[in-house]
């Protein structure tokens, strides 16, 4: 385990972001780095955090199931940003969930922290029947139970850059396939977004106590209308949407390296948004449209991303 530095003089904000080298908390850091502020970056290994610390960040290596590291790693802190890693390879993905999450909740105890934005989903609300964003409904009631801490729980809707992992599929078939109903309308949005209001709120809360944000893109895109905006990008305008059966595509996940019990909470998860069993909640409020449109990240960092493969 990487040493944990000693924390920044008294009075001196330090903020502490949970998530390694990820595409939030990457953005984040680096985000608030820029503006100035101590930074101190949590993860598994040194190596994935070297790119950070070479940015300037503190890092803390080490297990974040292990509540005591984290809360000699959250020691100090002004505000801490907490999300929990998706494990896709555990047998039981849903109790890989609450050990890193009840770990995470003991350390911001422990550690005293005062102020704690949470990566959650959309979704959330929903206690059962959503495969891993039940594990994040779970998060958010630990965290809402510490007495004396402000949480924010921040939800935002399907990433953009999800759509990253179909382009070998497009390439190789002609096709984009996932299991989600073709014309159910889901709330996306890029995480560069989900960064910089991630960044706001721990420099400058707009809050007390604790509290749900829902973020989204100024529109809701079917899998059949993202596919096309995608396919227009890359200049496949006729790019199909093809709806995978849960079991061929379970097979295939699993041939990925993805456990049985994973493969299954996605499908769940892809059931739950099919069926529109999410819907409505993000649009009560409180909610952040978000400026990135699906045809901004398709042009600036789908189509690159297609070329470069």
């Amino acid at each position: 385990m990487a040493p944990i530095a000693t924390s920044p003089m008294k009075g001196i904000a330090m903020y502490v972001l949970l998530g390694s080298n990820g595409n939030i908390s990457s953005k984040v850091a680096a985000l608030l780095l820029a503006q100035g502020a101590a930074v101190r970056v949590v993860g598994r290994n040194a190596e994935s955090l070297a790119s950070l610390k070479a940015a300037g960040a503190d890092i803390a290596a080490g297990d974040i199931g292990d509540s005591d590291f984290l809360a000699r790693a959250f020691a100090g802190a002004t505000d801490v940003y907490t999300m929990i890693p998706t494990d896709y390879a555990a047998h039981d993905m849903a109790a890989e969930q609450d050990r890193l999450g009840d770990a995470i909740a003991r350390a911001v105890a422990a550690a005293e922290v005062k102020r704690v934005v949470n990566l959650s989903s959309v979704g959330a609300h929903v206690s059962s029947g959503t495969g891993p964003i039940a594990g994040l409904h779970r998060q958010e009631r630990r965290l809402d139970e510490l007495a004396g801490v402000d949480v924010l729980h921040v939800r935002p809707g399907y990433f953009f850059e999800n759509h990253l992992a179909a382009i070998e599929m497009i390439r190789s078939i002609g096709a984009y396939a996932d299991m989600t109903a073709p014309d159910s309308p889901l709330p996306m949005v890029a995480t560069a977004d989900i960064a910089q209001v991630i960044a706001r709120e721990l420099r400058t809360p707009s809050g007390k106590g604790k509290r749900v944000l829902h973020l989204r893109a100024p529109s809701l895109y079917t899998m059949k209308e993202a596919t096309a905006l995608l396919g227009k990008a890359v200049g496949r305008p006729g790019l199909a949407y093809v709806q995978s059966d849960p079991e061929q595509a379970k097979a295939v996940l699993m041939q990925q390296g993805f456990s049985a019990n994973a493969a299954a909470q996605l499908a769940e998860m892809s059931e739950a948004f099919s069926l529109g069993r999410l819907d409505g909640e993000y649009d009560k409020g409180p909610t952040e449209i978000t400026p990135t449109t699906l045809a901004d990240f398709a042009a600036r960092v789908f189509r690159p991303a297609f070329e470069q493969t």
